[in-house]
């Protein structure tokens, strides 16, 4: 390999992601791991070490920047990678994330300073996978906050880091079971999943270390996330755990869903997609659950209510998204919203969400009146 290559391994089952990241050390002769340490920011400090199979290599600190110690890793991250890459010798640095980072960021940040990211990996534990989604606790009360005003939790910031690598490693521990296996099959089914500690010792490299260098894509990892056009799970029910689909073509009473949110947030372990308000027609609102809290946030307008000039601004994944499911009448409004979880009411949830839409009389009365319901939504979008 001419260049250096770039892996991000992140994940917040600590565990894991160390045997992930030891694996791809011993796979790939001449690698290295560079890691930043957020757990010292508290005295204003960020602690980068680079080691290879041998031991460590180089230690230093990074100050923070603007009391961030995110902010400290971004600034610190792509020098210390241009530093390997001129150097020369190092085929692949392994960028292992402090537990809370998400790789998103950390992905962007690297292909923007002019390197090549060739992966991206979330280290699992399926034992750990519900427990981790569950947890509704703050980041900062678990010494997990990258920021003072890190207002993140346990549940969504591992949600994210789940469902935005397209490359998971998966531990094997004995607490594992089928139901374990399976939530993590349906979370995230276009994953591919590659076990830990299954190298070769004829000296091939491992099936990790192939996922490692097989090539990275920025741009779409992130049309995959949003939630016009995201990658969402699939009808499915196995070993105890369902996902359900629910799509509808007629817009929720605002009042009624505000009602219900708390049912609907608890209803499942995970529940996320894209959802139409009917005082506001115009916006789509994206629908993010874990860990029995919910964000809805706007992602902007449909493209149903874009004058044709705009179009040409949109990117062209999200056209081709809005084109698979585009309806006559409304375009691409609609409900599409995914609710994953072990022992789900599926019934039962199906029926709240339908009590929760336009009756016909409310749906007949038009735009104009939907537009003069009560704004309940106004404290949550920060209006």
């Amino acid at each position: 390999m001419p260049e250096l290559s770039v892996v991000i391994v992140g994940g917040l089952h600590a565990d894991a992601r160390k045997a992930a990241v030891e694996q791809l050390l011993a796979d790939v002769p001449g690698s290295v791991v560079l890691h930043h340490d957020l757990a010292t920011a508290a005295a204003g400090t960020v602690v980068r070490t680079v080691r290879d199979a041998t031991g460590i290599r180089d230690a230093g600190e990074a100050p923070l920047v603007n009391d961030c110690a995110c902010c400290a890793l971004r600034e610190d991250l792509v020098p210390e990678l241009r530093r390997l890459a001129d150097a020369g010798g190092t085929p692949l640095a392994v960028v292992e994330l402090w537990d809370s980072v998400e790789p998103k960021a950390m992905a962007e940040v690297v292909t923007s300073g002019g390197l090549t990211v060739t992966g991206v990996i979330t280290a699992v534990d399926p034992a750990l996978l519900l427990p981790y989604l569950g947890n509704g606790d703050d980041l900062a009360e678990r010494g997990l906050a990258a920021a003072a005003t890190d207002q993140r939790t346990v549940a969504d910031t591992f949600a994210r880091q789940l469902e935005y690598a397209p490359v998971l490693a998966v531990l094997d521990p004995p607490e594992a079971d089928d139901e374990d296996r399976e939530l993590l099959d349906q979370l995230h089914p276009t994953a591919s999943q590659v076990p830990i500690g299954h190298g070769d010792l004829t000296g091939a490299r491992s099936p990790l270390a192939h996922a490692a260098l097989a090539g990275f894509d920025v741009e779409a990892a992130a049309a995959a996330q949003h939630p016009a056009c995201a990658l969402l799970p699939a009808e499915a029910d196995a070993h105890g755990v369902s996902t359900l689909v629910w799509h509808r073509r007629r817009p929720f009473h605002p009042e009624r869903l505000y009602q219900a949110l708390e049912d609907l947030t608890c209803a499942a372990a995970r529940s996320r997609g894209r959802f139409w308000l009917a005082d506001r027609p115009d916006t789509l609102l994206h629908w993010d659950a874990a860990g029995g809290a919910l964000c809805v946030e706007s992602a902007g307008p449909w493209l149903a209510s874009l004058p044709d000039a705009a179009w040409e601004m949109v990117p062209p994944v999200r056209r081709a998204a809005a084109a698979l499911d585009w309806h006559p009448e409304h375009g691409d409004c609609c409900q599409h919203l995914v609710f994953t979880s072990p022992g789900l009411d599926r019934e039962g949830l199906e029926q709240l969400l339908e009590s929760c839409l336009l009756t016909d009389a409310e749906y007949a009365a038009g735009r104009d009146a939907w537009k003069r319901l009560p704004p309940a939504f106004d404290t949550l979008l920060e209006v």
